[in-house]
């Protein structure tokens, strides 16, 4: 499950920013450039606008995660997403949603699938999750929890490989990731972690097949013949 670990934010007040655009404007101080860039959509009228209960992937239904587990952000404009993160819960499908909702636990995925392949959201793509226990990957990635248990391979079922693959395929469309497993990774693989999900019964060769053929077949489209039985 998401790392207990909080991904805490950082606080930049005016003085700060002044300093910052200050050192952008002689350019003697990069990294205040770059944290003033991943500022510029909190002007007023800048943020992409949000309704309450809205999805990013169209299967989905909406339960938020405690805003404790979660940072506001504007991706991809202030941070790319470059990975999805594949998690196990170590628990049931409402014992991830449960906790998830919870201030105290600290940590959260964007996506929860359940064994029957049901896919409930509970954070934006748009915002950072705190779900894989490292600042950068965190930034850059989007977590999906798969109710389970990492020594039980019966945990995934063909519904939940099927739903998870269309899933991600929809995040790798969005955001140009390769599919591939460089960029889609299993917790275990984040720097820093003490994690072992998915675990060593997540079939792998078969996941990123499945991803891949739900990408082609949603860049490809409904066939005409469908289309005029529809």
């Amino acid at each position: 499950m998401g790392a207990r670990k909080k991904d805490s934010d950082r606080h930049i007040g005016r003085r700060a920013l002044l300093i910052g655009t200050a050192a952008a404007a002689v350019g003697t101080a990069a990294l205040a450039r770059d944290e003033l860039g991943r500022l510029w959509w909190r002007v007023p009228g800048v943020e992409k606008p949000r309704k309450e209960g809205e999805v990013d992937y169209a299967g989905a239904r909406w339960v938020a995660a405690s805003a404790a587990n979660w940072r506001r952000a504007d991706r991809p404009d202030d941070y790319g997403i470059d990975k999805v993160v594949v998690h196990v819960t170590q628990g049931s499908f409402d014992s991830a949603v449960k906790v998830f909702q919870d201030p105290a636990h600290g940590a959260a995925s964007h996506y929860v699938v359940r064994k029957d392949g049901h896919v409930t959201q509970m954070i934006r793509e748009l915002d950072v999750a705190y779900h894989a226990g490292n600042r950068t990957y965190n930034e850059h990635s989007v977590g999906i929890e798969h109710e389970g248990f990492v020594d039980d391979p019966s945990s995934f079922t063909d519904a939940m490989y099927e739903a998870s693959a269309r899933l991600t395929a929809g995040i790798c469309a969005r955001y140009g990731i390769p599919v591939d497993r460089e960029h889609i990774i299993g917790h275990v693989e984040v720097p820093g972690t003490d994690h072992t999900d998915p675990g060593p019964h997540w079939d792998w060769d078969r996941y990123i097949p499945l991803v891949r053929r739900a990408r082609t077949a949603a860049t490809r489209g409904p066939s005409p013949s469908a289309s005029a039985s529809a």
